[in-house]
């Protein structure tokens, strides 16, 4: 690994990434304390959404124009466990992936620093 070596290119670019994103959404949907948050998405629109967004706080090729993270959740009543829920499936996901752990903990420091904006109360 070179020294400029950005951490979307350690996760392994793009494919990578949208393979941790699969499996991340499988592990939320299959969570009964977050799936309803999902009933009526389109996964595959949300699943692309996702792998952007995660390109994007890795450092990648890939510039975010997604709706800002107060305005995607406002109104849909996420709480404190939930985020915490979501974030235990991601982190998992990673590790799936063997992602390293100084990694696996920027990018979860990354989502960590969106909790504000995501839990709305």
């Amino acid at each position: 690994m070179s020294a400029g070596e950005t951490l979307y290119h350690r996760l392994g670019g793009k494919e990578q990434i949208s393979s941790i994103v699969d499996a991340f959404y499988e592990r939320v949907l299959a969570d009964d304390s977050v799936a309803q948050f999902f009933e009526d998405v389109d996964m595959a629109a949300q699943r692309a959404h996702q792998t952007q967004f995660l390109s994007a706080v890795a450092g990648g090729p890939v510039e975010y124009d997604g709706q800002d993270m107060r305005e995607a959740h406002e109104g849909m009543g996420i709480e404190p466990h939930h985020f915490a829920a979501i974030a235990t499936h991601l982190e998992a996901a990673l590790r799936e992936f063997d992602v390293p752990d100084d990694d696996v903990q920027a990018i979860m420091s990354e989502v960590a620093a969106l909790e504000d904006d995501v839990v709305l109360q």
